[in-house]
């Protein structure tokens, strides 16, 4: 068992002798989402390093960090490839409902497909609170989880011919879209993934290089830190208070266990 299998088993609590197949996913999706908080501290810190496999391992697995989408799920990606699975990884253009329109910063968020049984699958453990703990088919048929209604559905568009749309629970009453793909993109390598970080680290559009953000999914809702707030979703109730940013790294060490320089 290589590095990466090991310590990534280690860091989601998943069994070195446990299998990893299409059958236990939503175990794998579950374990992962609650174990490894997507965060931006990089961008914030603007210490960002190339995509590789040796950073992945060292940032997330090692070190106890989290990432963005473009790191959180090629080290998945990475997993299920070691694990025998038929993964590749594409990109695609965030939606912004609040606006109604597509954000400006191109291909910038990265996301897995899976090929089983004749079928093809979206994967994601990189977007935010927005995960659906679950592979969800390129076919429109609705899948539920514990965090909400997920689809793609097809939409031809000037970003891609499928859409992700989710209705997360406790928290929409209507469908709503994540994102646009096209899922005959597939990037050719890690590398790839540099150019995406370098739009999100630079860009003045970028929702992410501007304020500190932590946040993952619980058993029972979520936990969302920035230097100035922490809320928490518990049940479906949701608590916000204020936070002074001097205890932003206390919280992310006693919240995340994320620590800070």
């Amino acid at each position: 068992m290589s590095e990466l299998n090991a310590l990534f088993r280690k860091r989601i609590g998943l069994p070195e002798n446990s299998p990893v197949t299409f059958e236990n996913l939503d175990e794998v999706l579950e374990r992962t989402a609650m174990a490894i908080p997507f965060e931006n501290l990089s961008v914030i810190q603007q210490n960002g390093a190339g995509i590789s496999e040796d950073r992945l391992v060292s940032k997330i697995l090692q070190q106890n960090q989290g990432g963005l989408c473009y790191e959180l799920n090629p080290l998945l990606y990475l997993f299920l490839k070691e694990n025998g699975l038929d993964v590749v990884l594409t990109n695609g253009v965030v939606y912004q409902n609040e606006t109604q329109e597509y954000q400006r910063l191109g291909r910038t968020h990265v996301a897995i497909l899976l090929r089983h049984a004749g079928n093809t699958y979206l994967l994601d453990t990189g977007f935010g609170g927005n995960l659906p703990l679950k592979p969800v088919p390129l076919t429109g048929d609705i899948i539920r989880s514990g965090n909400g209604e997920f689809r793609v559905r097809k939409e031809k568009s000037e970003h891609g011919e499928h859409v992700l749309e989710l209705k997360l629970k406790h928290k929409d009453t209507d469908w709503r879209i994540g994102y646009a793909f096209d899922s005959r993109i597939e990037l050719p390598d890690l590398s790839a993934c540099d150019q995406v970080q370098q739009i999100i680290a630079e860009h003045p559009e970028s929702p992410f290089n501007k304020t500190p953000l932590i946040t993952k999914l619980t058993e029972t809702g979520s936990l969302t830190l920035t230097n100035h707030s922490f809320t928490r979703w518990e049940n479906g109730n949701m608590t916000k208070e204020d936070v002074e940013s001097e205890r932003f790294p206390e919280l992310a060490k006693k919240l995340f266990s994320i620590s800070l320089p």
